[in-house]
């Protein structure tokens, strides 16, 4: 969901709002009603998440993966 937040809120609540949009929310920033700017999560904060993610299945599976066991837990995933 995306949010409308004027720049002295933005500014005031910069702590809060950083962990809202890290938890996937976005924000327009306005100044004096016109929007000025896009709050979006990073990328690369969802790229380390996914690294992160796969080095944890990687350390409890404790070896080499075959092609098919990562076929196999990557259609797990789709569902």
């Amino acid at each position: 969901m995306q949010y409308e937040i004027g720049s002295y809120d933005a500014k005031t609540k910069l702590p809060e709002i950083l962990r809202r949009v890290e938890s996937g929310e976005t924000f327009v920033i306005t100044n004096r009603g016109k929007p000025v700017a896009d709050l979006i999560p990073s990328r690369a904060s969802r790229q380390v998440k996914t690294a992160a993610a796969i080095n944890n299945i990687l350390r409890e599976l404790k070896g080499p993966l075959t092609d098919e066991e990562l076929r196999m837990l990557k259609n797990t995933g789709r569902k």
